[in-house]
């Protein structure tokens, strides 16, 4: 995956789990390269989630180029593979200009997508897709045990989305998506010289950061735009519905928990999703891939990450 040749565009891209320090760190090298930043996480893709996905500030937007932020209406899901050619269109306009494009995000399929390609499956039947989605997931990995038994093997009982994806596939297709996947198409790491980091920073500090980041989201401009999503009644299987926190928060709203109780249940659900996260990015991407694994609250931690990150020439210079 990780191709390198001096002939080819420079891409950094940097990963880890939620509050994590990708944000701050995209910046700083977006302002010391001449950056442009590429959200690569699949909550912030929505306008309707700037506080509720911890978005950058549009403070930091205006210290640097930010692409790909909040460009999507949440009525409308976002799939890795409409992202990835948007994020393609993006890093081409940067090389255009010049400028280095750097991804940054937590969305581990978002980057596969883009880097490794997309299994070419057809359009999912829209009945089946409506069955399948409308599906406890305990109904759904039973019956992916029946009908895809390697990839109830691969996934978790309780992996909402990739137990549908996989049910609803092999229904509306009859081909696992696992064969789908070894024809994989449109993927960019042969033509860019990929600068990767990945952000692994000790667990004890990541949960502290995220059980502040929730309390964030409960303040006043949190909240608001909390009620603001809920008054649009969107289906709420859709993934804007779906993000981490937007549940506890709503439940809070309608008077169904205390804010006590809905501050330790959105505290839960970021540890968890930060844990997962976590496992994931330690295991999943290439070797070759660097782990940087000291947290980036200190200035000499910035600098030596920024120093795996820059151009080569930028160091030089």
């Amino acid at each position: 995956m990780n191709i390198v040749s001096p002939s080819l565009p420079p891409l950094a891209l940097i990963a880890g789990p939620t509050a994590s320090g990708k944000s701050a760190l995209a910046l700083a090298l977006a302002e010391a390269a001449d950056g442009v930043v590429i959200n690569a996480d699949s909550a912030q893709v929505y306008r309707d989630l700037r506080i509720l996905s911890a978005r950058p500030s549009a403070e930091e937007e205006a210290r640097a180029p930010h692409r790909l932020y909040g460009y999507r209406d949440g009525a409308e899901p976002c799939s890795a593979a409409s992202w990835a050619g948007d994020a393609r269109e993006e890093i081409r306009k940067a090389h255009s200009a010049g400028r280095l494009p750097i991804l940054v995000g937590g969305t581990g399929l978002y980057l596969r997508t883009l880097l490794e390609g997309i299994a070419p499956v057809p359009e999912i039947k829209p009945d089946i897709r409506r069955e399948v989605r409308s599906m406890p997931v305990e109904k759904a990995f039973a019956a992916l045990v029946r009908e895809d038994v390697h990839a109830s093997h691969r996934l978790l009982p309780t992996d909402t989305t990739r137990v549908a994806r996989a049910l609803e596939v092999v229904r509306s297709t009859g081909r696992p998506l696992a064969e789908w996947q070894r024809d994989k198409v449109g993927g960019i790491a042969s033509e860019v010289e990929l600068k990767p980091l990945v952000l692994l920073p000790p667990r004890d500090g990541l949960t502290e950061r995220c059980d502040r980041r929730f309390e964030e989201m409960m303040g006043p401009e949190g909240l608001a735009e909390a009620e603001r999503l809920l008054a649009r009644n969107l289906d709420p299987a859709l993934p804007v519905m779906r993000a981490i926190g937007v549940a506890q928060i709503a439940a809070f709203l309608r008077g169904e928990m205390s804010r006590e109780k809905a501050l330790a249940a959105g505290r839960t659900a970021t540890r968890q999703y930060a844990k997962r996260q976590y496992t994931w990015f330690s295991r999943q991407p290439p070797e070759s891939w660097p782990r940087f694994t000291k947290p980036l609250d200190k200035a000499r931690a910035q600098e030596e990450a920024l120093a795996l990150l820059l151009p080569q020439e930028r160091k030089q210079g």
